[in-house]
């Protein structure tokens, strides 16, 4: 079992002052959470996505946070890997270059960047995001184990060159896909890599989604794996906010939530932009409310409206309470098959004391009770 944190550089003021004060934030409790017991920082990519997410550069995170680590492993999830998002040879040698200088902790997941806001930034198709994945995934697994390395598709060629450096990993590190829906934790299964589950569907959506997942594994041929070094890894979300007092971590583990769903459903373009306030009443009830909203506006675009587009917004059963609370939920996590938690706890609203307080709880509590039964 890993225990692990995953930032988006979420703020709800996007001034030049506070987002420097945020990502420097990110960095130091990413350093602390080592010194608690976690296994692995995780950095997701976005582009272009003001309050949501402003991690532009994970790849500078994440060798700030290599560099003042020794232990904790450097989860990049995920790179973007449609090919105008980062050219493949690009990820190759900038994943690399950093799993040789951290000494071999790196992790590598891939994800589409499925927003118009950032396909239209980069002039990425959206029709070819699943496929340009995929075949980033194979070559970033041939390209790390060659001395040189050519590769000739329809989508992309490359000629025959020496790439280097070499990771510190071999064959290559780890590798994921992120998913959010039954159809990409098939394919993770299908391609032999790890399923990073970024939803907040709670332990019963992650138990349908691990038995999805293992039903792959049980059936698959091989034919598809992106490498010959499978990668059999089921990693799902944790939102968390852990304080002494439970009812405050409830009221800001619920506010942080609203605010993640409001960003990003703004981004997606059926919401309006996210209420900036830290504390603006009750967020249940808000968060209630909105789905009716979201699921209006879906209905005008002539989207379905599945659980999927409405369960950020749903009544919070999360890791939000005291230790014991987080304990509880995270054994469900267990229980529905969860190999790593990702913890997050940096969401827009939340401060960072809050944030470390999080994680000091989570190290000295949530985390040795689970070591203590071998987990």
């Amino acid at each position: 079992m890993r225990f692990s944190l995953i930032f988006e550089a979420q703020m709800n003021d996007a001034s030049p002052a506070n987002e420097q004060r945020v990502l420097r934030d990110c960095v130091e409790q990413a350093v602390f959470a080592e010194a608690m017991g976690f296994d692995a920082i995780w950095a997701v990519e976005h582009h272009a996505l003001t309050w949501y997410s402003h991690m532009s550069a994970p790849e500078i995170f994440l060798s700030f946070v290599a560099a003042r680590t020794s232990r904790v492993r450097i989860g990049h999830g995920c790179v973007l890997m449609p090919f105008g998002f980062n050219h493949p040879v690009r990820v190759a040698e900038r994943l690399a270059m950093l799993d040789a200088l951290s000494g071999g902790r790196v992790e590598v997941g891939g994800g589409r960047g499925a927003t118009a806001q950032e396909t239209g930034l980069f002039g990425v198709d959206p029709a070819d995001t699943y496929a340009e994945v995929e075949e980033t995934l194979r070559i970033l697994a041939r390209i790390w184990r060659e001395e040189r390395f050519e590769w000739h598709t329809d989508r992309l060629d490359v000629p025959n060159r020496p790439i280097t450096p070499r990771p510190a990993q071999l064959p290559h590190m780890p590798m994921h896909i992120a998913c959010t829906k039954q159809d990409t934790v098939r394919l993770a299964g299908e391609l032999g890599v790890g399923a990073l589950v970024l939803g907040f569907g709670g332990p019963d959506e992650i138990a349908g989604l691990r038995k999805i997942y293992d039903e792959t594994l049980a059936t698959r041929t091989g034919d598809r794996f992106v490498s010959d070094h499978a990668n059999d890894h089921f990693a799902a979300l944790c939102p968390t906010i852990v304080l002494d007092d439970k009812a405050e971590a409830f009221r800001i583990g619920t506010r942080g939530q609203r605010f993640f769903a409001e960003s990003i459903h703004h981004w997606y373009g059926t919401g309006n932009p996210p209420s900036l306030e830290t504390d603006d009443g009750d967020s249940v009830a808000a968060m209630q409310a909105d789905i009716k909203i979201v699921s209006a506006r879906l209905h005008e675009m002539n989207v379905p409206v599945t659980p999927a587009a409405t369960t950020l917004y749903t009544p919070p059963e999360h890791a939000y309470g005291d230790w014991r609370n987080a304990i509880e939920y995270t054994e469900r996590l267990v229980d529905a098959g969860a190999d790593e938690i990702l913890c997050l706890s940096q969401m827009g609203t939340v401060s960072h004391e809050v944030g470390m307080e999080t994680i000091r709880q989570w190290g000295e509590h949530v985390i040795p009770h689970f070591r203590a039964q071998g987990l």
